[in-house]
């Protein structure tokens, strides 16, 4: 009788045993198809938006670069000419005064939309009912299409019935034809830009103003500094890292700046105003020069790449971080 109580027994514990077996190998399981699944969720979410930049981002800049070395017209049959556009466009006089107009665009633009808002930013940083008012109020040109600002502003500069003129005409200046002559063309369409985008970084860097630790000014107001000390000493180093981010986007973007120079000036007088994606775009959709267009969308691609680059390397070792 205890031999078959001890069988039983046994057999029970072996049952027993096998059922904590079969529990550990299915919990097992389910906690790996969760742990799984937690893993490819993210990667599952910004599909969507990684497909569409590798489509329209990374394939676009690699079939970029392969059609730089043909000579095509989206016409005929492509032609392998290797090195051949790059050769003519850094050998090409207009290529060069293309790339002046560029260079002369973006060292206009950038320091005059950098100063003049922060500037703005310092007046209207106080949590005011008309400093918030006047902040939206400005911000609104940043909504607004460049394309409709574009055609209102050749209204204004219109050398015979703009409006800027007649203004000027107060204080007994003669008309100036902004957009017809190549010493005031390229001013005014950075003017124009100036004006759409500094709401944008007015908003931001009064942001960042109101985000600086109070006590910073109240210590500098116990040991009496003067306003220029504050602003080189505190302001100024608290910031440098929206300073950098703004510089950095506005620097890119001058490279990229295309619809006022196309309504405003259509790159003259004079190719005065005519810059790299401009020229690209003439190449491209105007004379159907595609492998042309191609290589400097190429060189343009490496020259932003390059600048940002070098203003990580040179200007982020000044960035102040809290």
């Amino acid at each position: 009788m205890a031999i078959f109580e001890k069988k039983a027994e046994k057999n029970h514990s072996l049952a027993h045993t096998a059922e904590s077996i079969k529990e550990k190998f299915f919990s097992g399981k389910k906690a790996g198809a969760s742990t799984l699944l937690r893993k490819i969720t993210p990667y599952a979410m910004v599909r969507p938006a990684l497909s569409i930049f590798m489509v329209f981002m990374i394939f676009s800049a690699i079939y970029m670069l392969y059609i730089s070395f043909f000579d095509w017209n989206m016409i005929k049959d492509m032609k392998f000419v290797g090195l051949d556009n790059y050769i003519k466009m850094f050998t090409d006089p207009d290529f060069l005064l293309v790339m002046s107009n560029t260079f002369q665009y973006m060292f206009m633009m950038v320091p005059m939309s950098m100063i003049l808002s922060l500037a703005i930013a310092m007046y209207l940083r106080k949590n005011t009912f008309i400093n918030r008012l006047l902040q939206n109020v400005m911000f609104l040109p940043t909504i607004v299409s460049l394309v409709s600002i574009s055609f209102v502003w050749i209204w204004i500069m219109d050398s015979d019935k703009g409006l800027l003129n007649y203004l000027l005409s107060f204080f007994g200046v003669e008309a100036i034809n902004w957009l017809g002559d190549p010493q005031f063309a390229m001013f005014s369409v950075v003017l124009v830009n100036v004006w759409k985008s500094l709401g944008y970084y007015v908003l931001i860097f009064v942001a960042a103003l109101q985000g600086i630790p109070s006590y910073l000014y109240e210590a500098a107001a116990l040991d009496k500094a003067k306003p220029m000390t504050v602003f080189f000493k505190i302001t100024l180093p608290m910031l440098s890292p929206t300073l950098f981010f703004l510089t950095l986007t506005s620097t890119i973007g001058s490279f990229k700046t295309f619809e006022s120079i196309s309504l405003m000036t259509n790159g003259g007088p004079m190719e005065s105003t005519n810059t790299l994606v401009f020229e690209l775009y003439r190449q491209g959709f105007v004379f159907y020069n595609t492998g042309y267009a191609a290589a400097m969308g190429v060189f343009l691609m490496a020259l932003i790449g390059l600048m940002t680059f070098l203003y990580f390397k040179v200007l982020q070792k000044k960035v102040h971080y809290q």
